[in-house]
């Protein structure tokens, strides 16, 4: 008798490939929340601007390599939208490293998981999706959840820290990234997006660091030239991640960076995470979680790479 192979353990194709992209995007959550910890340790003494130069150069140094060994990856019809592109990428970097310095490192990166919500009303405006009642309330819901994340205060007028002001701002132009990503995900692959974020991004973060540039001590340039590897590693796990599965099925994930965060920041700089930034970023999952139930029918966003 011919014994039929169970579903769970021989499973296809798709669902290996969906199993990988779970399993990067979770050590992308682990990176992530390496990254900020380096940033933090960083920032207060290299400033943020000579961060983002080293970041794209050690990140491009990382991928020099395999770009020089695949040139043909360089080729795109998006050359001025690659430009456009990377520095959007890269000034929102500097606004995170600015927030990651001054507030809670939980408190920027539950502000981060506001992206998706930008992406929801710029897909209306920008490319005619039509609104349903239900991602409209759960839009409306993901603010108000940021709102319980800024604390903002209200007796006298609308007053919020401008740390996480810079990181509302970094999560909108990360939202402008995923839409512009929409039409150049679908030509170019994930190695040339993110190789040509990284090559142009240099000679554009060069210029501002010059401007403050103070030699950094040995230690610096290691936490660097790490945090520089963690980036280029970030882009393209997170692009892979996206595109062997489902982004419903992927972008949950991305939120364990809040916990991963939460322990580095208490362990090693004593930081305890306020409830109101556990509630708003729990408001804020559930409705980016209403909308990817009900996003049937669109495209998926690549990631802001």
């Amino acid at each position: 008798m011919t014994r039929m192979p169970s579903p769970l353990s021989d499973p296809g194709p798709r669902d290996r490939a969906a199993l990988i992209g779970v399993l990067l995007m979770m050590l992308v959550g682990v990176i992530n929340a390496l990254d900020a910890v380096i940033v933090r340790l960083l920032a207060r003494e290299v400033h943020p601007f000579i961060i983002g130069l080293t970041r794209t150069s050690f990140g491009l140094l990382a991928m020099l390599p395999w770009i020089l060994s695949r040139p043909q990856m360089l080729g795109t019809q998006f050359r001025l939208m690659h430009v456009l592109r990377a520095a959007l990428k890269l000034t929102s970097l500097i606004a995170v490293f600015f927030a990651l310095a001054e507030a809670n490192l939980a408190d920027v990166t539950a502000i981060g998981f506001a992206a998706p919500l930008f992406v929801t009303v710029g897909a209306w405006f920008l490319f005619g999706e039509q609104p349903q009642a239900v991602r409209i309330l759960a839009v409306m819901m993901g603010f108000a959840g940021v709102l319980i994340v800024l604390r903002p205060d209200w007796t006298t007028g609308f007053d919020v820290s401008r740390a996480l002001l810079l990181a509302l701002f970094a999560a909108l132009l990360t939202a402008v990234i995923q839409l512009m990503l929409r039409a150049m995900g679908r030509r170019d692959r994930t190695d040339t997006l993110v190789a040509w974020n990284l090559i142009v991004s240099v000679p554009l973060a060069a210029l501002p660091a010059w401007l403050v540039w103070q030699n950094p001590s040995a230690w610096h340039w290691g936490l660097l030239a790490v945090q520089g590897a963690f980036g280029a590693l970030n882009q393209f796990m997170v692009t892979r991640a996206f595109q062997l599965a489902d982004a419903s099925l992927v972008a949950p994930i991305d939120f364990l960076r809040l916990p991963f965060v939460a322990i580095l920041a208490f362990v090693l700089f004593e930081e305890v995470a306020g409830m109101s930034t556990w509630i708003g970023a729990a408001v804020i999952f559930v409705a980016t979680m209403v909308m990817a139930a009900t996003r049937r029918g669109r495209p998926p966003d690549l990631p802001a790479a």
